[in-house]
């Protein structure tokens, strides 16, 4: 390719120089001129929107020779910045080279708090030898132990001081982690009703349309797989939470809990009634809002319908 691309500037050089209305010079004539353009430092310019060849190989060779970057010659803003896209594994290879660049604490509490963004620890005066380093590896093994036994890992978190003995305090981290296993963190929420009611606190569903709020909460805390007392109470908490974070709706709408209780149990429904393939004879609009207001009178025809075309094009509040 690199000869290639020679012969298309030397064309071109030649061209510039040495083509007359009598045709093109004799083969020598192009050769002189050839080799005075490659010796005269002028000529190492584009020539009529020709490729600086020369420019291009000398700048290659040295990029060769110089290999990777070495980020310890550059402003440690811009270094920090380029580390600060590595995650813990390739940051902890970085270090094997760039010592102190890669163990700077700085980096270490961006990758904490950007997977862990709430532990009771970051709100304290650090202790002695305190490293986000190794609380970063305390965190991994906390996650780890929570999602093989949840309540191990809540243990580990407060034999470390990472979290503090509190219901609060364990909602923010759950609310605030993504890397806990949502099984066990089903499992432990259904045991630890307290943790359950500030974690529903957390959610702020203002100016959200009910589906899409629904949606949400279920992110956070999933629903279970059958139908029963927990979610009954998931339904009910979270009914009272959209009621208090809506009350101007409320009002405008004509709803009670009970009623966006009676809601969100029709869009579960609904929602299993149009995506399950077991379901041959799909509900249709006008029969859900038949049923739907036959369960809650005041309800409009056209907030019912809405609620049913959310369902029908995004899909499941619940998945």
């Amino acid at each position: 390719m690199g000869q290639g691309l020679w012969r298309v500037a030397r064309n071109q050089q030649l061209q510039h120089q040495g083509y007359s209305g009598q045709g093109y010079l004799t083969r020598e004539h192009g050769r002189r001129i050839a080799s005075n353009s490659v010796s005269n430092t002028s000529h190492r310019k584009q020539t009529q929107g020709g490729i600086d060849i020369y420019h291009l190989l000398k700048t290659r060779k040295s990029k060769e020779q110089e290999g990777f970057i070495n980020l310890e010659m550059l402003p440690p803003e811009l270094s920090f910045t380029i580390l600060s896209y590595l995650n813990a594994t390739d940051l902890c290879l970085a270090s094997c080279v760039w010592q102190d660049l890669a163990n700077d604490e700085l980096l270490w509490q961006g990758l904490c708090k950007s997977t862990w963004g709430h532990c009771s620890i970051y709100n304290k005066n650090p202790p002695l030898g305190f490293s986000f380093r190794k609380l970063y590896m305390q965190l991994d093994e906390g996650s780890l132990t929570f999602n093989a036994n949840p309540d191990e890992g809540v243990s580990y978190f407060m034999s470390k001081g990472i979290l503090d003995d509190s219901p609060k305090e364990i909602a923010k981290f759950i609310f605030c982690t993504r890397t806990l296993n949502w099984k066990k963190l089903r499992i432990y929420l259904d045991e630890r009703r307290d943790v359950l009611d500030d974690l529903v606190t957390l959610h702020n569903f203002r100016n959200q349309f009910l589906p899409n709020a629904l949606r949400e909460f279920f992110r956070h805390i999933h629903a279970p797989e059958e139908r029963g007392e927990y979610l009954e109470t998931l339904i009910t908490k979270f009914s009272h939470r959209f009621c208090a974070c809506n009350p101007d709706l409320m009002r405008e709408l004509g709803l009670s809990p009970d009623a966006v209780y009676v809601l969100c149990y029709s869009l579960i429904l609904l929602s299993i009634d149009l995506t399950s393939p077991h379901v041959k004879n799909k509900m249709s609009k006008r029969e859900f809002i038949r049923n739907t207001r036959r369960a809650a009178q005041n309800i409009s025809e056209d907030f019912v319908g809405h609620l049913y075309d959310n369902i029908y094009l995004i899909g499941h509040v619940a998945a």
